[in-house]
């Protein structure tokens, strides 16, 4: 069991905020494999006080939606007082608070990671997002700024000092961003040094990679990111692995492209025929990871622009049966979105 606040999950995993990913429909999708608690994907504090289109359409949830966390970023008092007024109305479970995100722009601001190398500043964010919140506020972390200031343990221990109600941490450096291992070290240091839950990050792509990482740092629970794209079957696959030790077979071919298909049903219910596909084409190439002879069907996905031809791919992809058919993969993510 991993209780956040009043939040009690327990399946100890927990959907991380993926860029550009964890909208309603990716957010359903592995609620429906036995995620409890999901978050929608980082939104500055900045971006919620302009309210646009853009910024209202990815703070759209649902019945079953829940539990539900919210990641913020920024670092100005102001702008963020401000923003609370904005999230409270949404109903939301968690409250959340970057400060992992390495990416440049965010790191010249002196938000996201940029704040492990301020752990006074990143403290006074908190306790005031404590202080103000109506909801249990979390923070997300790093390991450090650089190998040479690995400051994970100092950062939890400030944040609990704040009144946060658990800490998720990332573990590696913000000047490794995505490359590399994970260290466990600055993950075990930071659970030794507080007595909230701490939820680690990094690589969580197998239910043996979960317990891996709990055995070897005690953490409370894992976060999946990467791992759980075109692959919601890793919520479950972990939560019997750690109550027998045993992993499920991977799921049919049936399964994968029944799930593709209605995923793609909620996307185009979410978005829209048009923008839906546009979406979805990403995931496409998700879902069918490891299959073999599956390159000219990603090619076609690519290319696709009306859900009934995206769909038609997908029963292509069943009839070919590729059930089993395994490959390494030959290139990476096309993108990092563990934020």
């Amino acid at each position: 069991m991993l209780k956040i606040g009043n939040i009690e999950i327990k399946n100890r995993s927990v959907l991380a905020p993926l860029a550009g990913i964890s909208d309603l429909p990716f957010r359903m999708i592995n609620r429906r494999y036995g995620c409890e608690l999901a978050f929608i994907e980082m939104i500055s504090v900045h971006a919620l006080n302009y309210r646009s289109k853009k910024t209202l359409k990815m703070l759209v949830t649902q019945h079953g939606d829940r539990p539900l966390g919210l990641q913020i970023l920024g670092r100005e008092y102001d702008s963020i007082l401000r923003a609370l007024e904005s999230i409270e109305p949404l109903g939301i479970d968690i409250l959340d608070f970057n400060s992992a995100c390495p990416v440049k722009k965010v790191a010249r601001r002196g938000e996201g990671a940029a704040l492990m190398k301020e752990p006074e500043v990143l403290e006074g964010v908190l306790t005031l997002l404590v202080k103000h919140s109506l909801k249990p506020v979390t923070v997300k972390i790093r390991a450090g700024w650089d190998a040479n200031t690995i400051n994970a343990a100092e950062v939890a221990r400030r944040a609990e000092g704040a009144g946060v109600a658990a800490i998720f941490i990332h573990g590696r450096t913000r000047t490794q961003g995505y490359s590399g291992t994970v260290s466990y070290d600055p993950i075990r240091e930071a659970k030794e040094a507080v007595s909230i839950p701490v939820i680690a990050s990094g690589d969580m792509f197998s239910a043996e990679a979960s317990r891996k990482m709990m055995d070897e740092t005690g953490c409370d629970g894992v976060v999946m990111a990467r791992g759980a794209l075109g692959n919601p079957w890793i919520f479950p696959e972990t939560a019997e692995y750690l109550r027998t030790g045993k992993v499920p077979p991977r799921p049919s071919i049936d399964e994968i492209t029944e799930v593709m298909h209605l995923h793609l049903k909620e996307c185009v219910d979410f978005y829209g025929d048009y923008q839906s596909v546009k979406i979805f084409r990403k995931f496409f190439i998700w879902y069918t990871k490891g299959l073999k002879n599956v390159k000219p069907l990603r090619m076609r996905a690519v290319r696709s622009g009306m859900p009934e031809e995206m769909a038609g791919l997908i029963d292509e992809l069943r009839e070919h049966n590729l059930e089993g058919e395994e490959e390494p993969p030959k290139t990476r993510l096309p993108f990092h979105t563990d934020v």
